[in-house]
């Protein structure tokens, strides 16, 4: 049996996916989910050590692992020390196709700090799109907007109807216009579906370069139902979201560790 730890270092959570495959040519299951804080991890568990991060897998509960592949944000994504790492594109698209199974697909990750548009056909990554300049189309849009409103992010997610105009395609900005729109008495579910809308009206124009049938969407803002109404409107397409769209990194980093341990079993 042979166990891989995928680890996604986040902007906002670091997420942690181990993997175990019992037997050559079988596919492998997921063992353990696991999504820390970011600083968290990094202030108790983490530290730079000759230009790599050393991981604390004991203090983490970790069992001991075969391999260890990792990806993260951006471009400041540190080396895990004694693991390979791969780039995020490359994880979220291998994640997506293990978790759903198709090959030909527009993939939609929405993270924390930033948002991700990929073509995928015949399982391989032809064009993308990537956005970590502006938090505007990301979680923690949500996050502050559901604040500002005096939501929880579940209670946000529940709100397409009817939406409330919202123009402004800055975050900061966007906080001012959504008191002016408090300020008018408009009610607290309008507020929401408006909110929602403002994401999946900047990610509509992206999609146009991106024709698929289906969409695949992941990361943690997949799990607003809103959104996900307001994204399939929009496009008309099925919309697809994995069992475990806010893991998709990291399940993607343990599915090319397995392919790295096969090639050199061969």
């Amino acid at each position: 049996m042979a166990l891989v730890c995928g680890i996604d270092l986040g902007s906002r959570s670091v997420k942690i996916a181990v993997m175990e495959c019992s037997l050559a040519g079988e596919l492998p299951q997921i063992r353990r989910l696991d999504r820390l804080d970011t600083i968290k991890f990094y202030r108790e568990y983490g530290r730079k050590v000759q230009g790599k991060l050393a991981v604390d897998f004991k203090a983490l509960g970790l069992p001991e692992v075969d391999c260890i592949i990792s990806t993260g944000y951006g471009r400041n994504t540190l080396e895990v020390a004694g693991g390979e790492t791969i780039p995020e594109l490359k994880a979220h698209v291998k994640g997506a196709i293990f978790q759903t199974g198709l090959e030909d697909f527009t993939l939609v990750d929405l993270g924390g700090q930033d948002s991700k548009i990929i073509k995928v056909r015949k399982g391989r990554m032809l064009d993308f799109q990537t956005n970590d300049k502006c938090a505007a189309s990301s979680g923690r849009y949500l996050e502050n907007m559901a604040h500002v409103i005096g939501m929880t992010l579940e209670e946000l997610g529940e709100h397409s109807v009817d939406p409330v105009i919202l123009n402004s395609t800055c975050a900061v900005f966007g906080e001012s216009e959504l008191i002016g729109k408090i300020v008018e008495g408009q009610p607290l579910s309008r507020l929401a579906a408006g909110v929602n809308e403002t994401i999946v009206k900047r990610i509509l124009p992206l999609l146009r370069n991106y024709t698929s049938e289906v969409i695949v969407f992941t990361g943690g803002v997949a799990h607003s139902k809103a959104i996900r109404e307001l994204l399939r409107e929009g496009t008309g397409k099925e919309i697809v979201v994995p069992k475990q769209p806010q893991f998709n990194g990291a399940i993607g980093c343990a599915v090319y560790g397995f392919e790295e341990l096969e090639e050199n079993e061969e």
